[in-house]
């Protein structure tokens, strides 16, 4: 149950976007970097389980910014489309930076194509920075149903794995107070930003989620309706027979892709068991001088061996080109 926050409370940065990914954690997915050509102009992670190699969050040196977050189903198996999530963050990010779209009209566009009612339920957050950003659907009817953010000073907005107007789920509620104390207290005690971004790790860090079992005893199917309460999913599920499996091929695909980088990954292979968590937590901090922070921190590898604190970490820094 993954969840983006997006603030504009803080002075000195106009745009903040947190992000925590929660996924299987046997599931392959390469370190955040600038992406290969045709593509040298996009930053971020890529999941290396399906074909497109999609992205769930990212940004360019143009400053097209896009945060994904799926739909929470009843069970994990009904959560995967025909094609993935990815290709639709893709299809914003990609676009060479000479063919300038804007916002509106690639919202609109997706709103109206019928690739995108073919994978899972997802909301997508996505626009340029010191731009509004939209929130669209693939369970969108139409441009009226699109939410519009981070347009005015002083605003912080959380997305899970819910609709965006759904304001039941504790972590999104949470998530927004706890945000928004970080950057008042970083403001007060006038600290760098460094500490912001500790702040930020600490706020994705929060633990809520209540225990009906051993952790290691469960499955993601047995907390699914109650993962909508924590910020931070800590590892549900225990290694198995099955999971090593999983983890065989995950390896084997990894290696495929460092002898072949052109070849895919096979949308059969299921990775939707076995080690559940929080995988990957971002920042990325705007300035109002177009300078951009992206900071990555993996907890997990792709073997779902957990990374010792700080050395999972990745931090890229540049100016937007003009």
């Amino acid at each position: 149950m993954c969840i983006a926050l997006i603030s504009t409370a803080h002075p000195s940065y106009p745009l903040i976007i947190i992000n925590n990914r929660d996924e299987f954690l046997h599931r392959p997915t390469s370190a955040p970097d600038w992406w290969p050509a045709p593509n040298t102009h996009v930053l971020g992670s890529r999941d290396l389980a399906r074909a497109t190699q999609g992205t769930w969050m990212g940004i360019t040196t143009h400053g097209k910014v896009a945060v994904l977050t799926n739909y929470r189903e009843q069970t994990s198996s009904e959560a995967i489309g025909t094609h993935s999530r990815g290709r639709i963050v893709n299809s914003w990010l990609t676009t060479p930076p000479r063919e300038r779209q804007t916002t509106h009209d690639f919202v609109q566009s997706m709103v109206a194509s019928p690739e995108a009612k073919q994978v899972g339920g997802f909301s997508l957050v996505c626009g340029y920075i010191n731009e509004p950003l939209a929130i669209v659907s693939n369970r969108s009817e139409d441009m009226d149903h699109i939410t519009w953010v981070a347009g005015e000073k002083n605003t912080t907005r959380g997305l899970s794995n819910t609709s965006v107007d759904d304001r039941s789920w504790p972590k999104i509620v949470d998530g927004e107070r706890y945000m928004e104390q970080a950057i008042a207290e970083h403001v007060d005690k006038m600290e760098d930003e460094e500490q912001l971004i500790a702040r930020l790790l600490d706020v994705l860090s929060i633990d809520t989620l209540p225990r009906l079992t051993k952790l290691e005893d469960g499955t993601v199917d047995t907390y699914i309706n109650h993962l909508r309460k924590s910020i931070f999913v800590p590892v549900i599920g225990a290694h198995s027979a099955r999971e090593q499996a999983g983890q065989e091929i995950s390896a084997a695909h990894v290696e495929d892709e460092s002898k072949n980088p052109a070849a895919a990954h096979a949308d059969g292979v299921n990775y939707s068991t076995g080690m559940y968590g929080t995988q990957r937590q971002t920042v990325l901090l705007a300035q109002p001088n177009g300078r951009v922070r992206y900071f990555e921190r993996t907890l997990y590898g792709n073997e779902a061996k957990a990374v010792p604190k700080g050395e999972g970490d990745r931090s890229f820094e540049f100016t937007l080109a003009r």
